[in-house]
């Protein structure tokens, strides 16, 4: 990657640790916890997928009440009619 481009990870680290950020592009220096960094990685994949689920859920809860509310409507209405 070119010296010119900076990725959002950079930036998140800069804010972190700017000597950790100096030391990693300039001086070419690896992070020494790469385990870690990738199990917290693997965390934050497996966060989103809960939340994303979550979400889902809970657009088919009120999809699934909006048909029931509208169905229990339907009959009072039509219940009254006849």
């Amino acid at each position: 990657m070119s010296d010119k481009w900076i990725r959002a990870s950079e930036i998140s680290n800069y804010v972190y640790c700017r000597r950790a950020w100096w030391l990693q592009r300039t001086q070419g220096y690896a992070s020494e916890n790469v385990r870690e960094l990738s199990q917290g990685t693997a965390y934050h994949q497996q966060h989103g997928r809960s939340l994303l689920t979550t979400i889902l859920v809970r657009r088919l809860a009120y999809g699934l009440l909006f048909v029931l509310v509208a169905y229990v409507t339907f009959q009072i209405l039509m219940s009254t009619q006849g």
